[in-house]
């Protein structure tokens, strides 16, 4: 089976072909960090123009890498929600006007399960069920995944994501955007314990997230710095803000992984890429007997090829959305249990 993704939920448009939810073919990614970074953040308006802009030539340049034409395609998936409004309709309303011109079927997909499946794109894949933290700018959150269409949330944010944390701390400090990058670059040279910036732990038996805090302290800890016009270190305050948000990341995840009794964690999303995150989890999950799988950096930031993978599982099981399916902002299937 071979299938085409989709994906426009945000600031990159991306077309992949995925065979047998197993191999990759194609994978094209327009990103437009080029066209946000004057504003230090995405502006949904120029997002949703540079979406219709290069819609059809990410999609005919993935057909072209995978050296197949649209008659040789099985379905489509195609990103429903959640993410900004007017970029997801750019890719919801070319994929149905694509399905109906080819008479292919397609199917919405949950850009959330995208980030949950996403590790199938590597060479080691975990085994169900396991715990899986998706941790983005816009999400940061941790599932059980019992299988490829059975999701259950454990926890999630109640205020600031973690890459949206990192995102504001970035603009405070003058570092651009995206703010992750910039962030884990000048940390690697700093000291993580140098600021006793707080960790919310919340109630003791809760897998949720709170990064307000944080972020709030990290400005108040700056503005005090300017105020008595001190010298602000850098490298310091990155490392010791990344080191305050991968310890509850990472922590809230293993605890998730003990108190269910599973031994295969996953980390997704955007923030995946980060390097100490990455090697925290790898410490933890080693001390803990855990095996830790983490997809490679192109598949964890935003990208069609996992929501091929997520749509061929769909599309598989019986699942296609007529042409009056819309696109949401936010998820609302989980728990997400999803059923032919």
């Amino acid at each position: 089976m071979l299938v085409l993704g989709i994906e426009s939920s945000c600031d990159e448009t991306a077309a992949a072909i995925v065979a047998d939810g197993s191999t990759l073919l194609a994978s094209i990614v327009d990103t437009q960090i080029a066209v946000h970074s004057r504003y230090g953040g995405v502006v949904p308006e120029l997002a949703s123009r540079r979406h219709l802009e290069t819609i059809f030539p990410v999609v005919h340049a993935a057909l072209q890498q995978a050296n197949i034409g649209f008659d040789q395609l099985d379905g489509i998936a195609v990103t429903r929600g959640p993410g900004l409004i007017g970029s997801l309709l750019v890719g919801f309303s070319f994929t149905k006007a694509l399905a109906m011109v080819t008479g292919l079927p397609y199917v919405g997909v949950d850009h959330m399960a995208g980030h949950l499946l996403s590790v199938f794109l590597s060479d080691t894949k975990p085994e169900y069920p396991y715990i899986a933290l998706v941790a983005s700018g816009g999400h940061s959150s941790i599932f059980q995944v019992t299988d490829p269409l059975t999701y259950r949330l454990l926890g999630r944010t109640r205020d600031d994501a973690a890459g949206e944390a990192f995102d504001k701390v970035a603009k405070l400090l003058d570092l651009g955007y995206p703010g992750g990058p910039a962030i884990s670059l000048l940390a690697a040279d700093g000291d993580r314990n140098g600021i006793p910036f707080p960790r919310a732990w919340l109630e003791p038996d809760s897998f949720d997230f709170s990064f307000s805090g944080i972020k709030t302290a990290v400005v108040n800890y700056v503005n005090e710095r300017r105020r008595r016009n001190e010298d602000l270190d850098l490298e310091k305050i990155c490392a010791s803000f990344q080191e305050a948000i991968t310890e509850v990341l990472v922590e809230k995840t293993i605890r998730a992984a003990r108190q269910l009794g599973i031994n295969q964690v996953v980390i997704a999303g955007g923030v995946a890429a980060n390097l100490r995150l990455r090697e925290y989890l790898l410490q933890r999950g080693s001390q803990e007997k855990l095996n830790v799988y983490i997809p490679p950096p192109e598949f964890c930031t935003d990208n069609a090829a996992m929501i091929a993978l997520a749509g061929y599982h769909l599309l598989r099981n019986g699942h296609t959305d007529s042409l009056e399916a819309d696109v949401y902002s936010r998820s609302s299937q989980f728990v997400m249990e999803t059923q032919p």
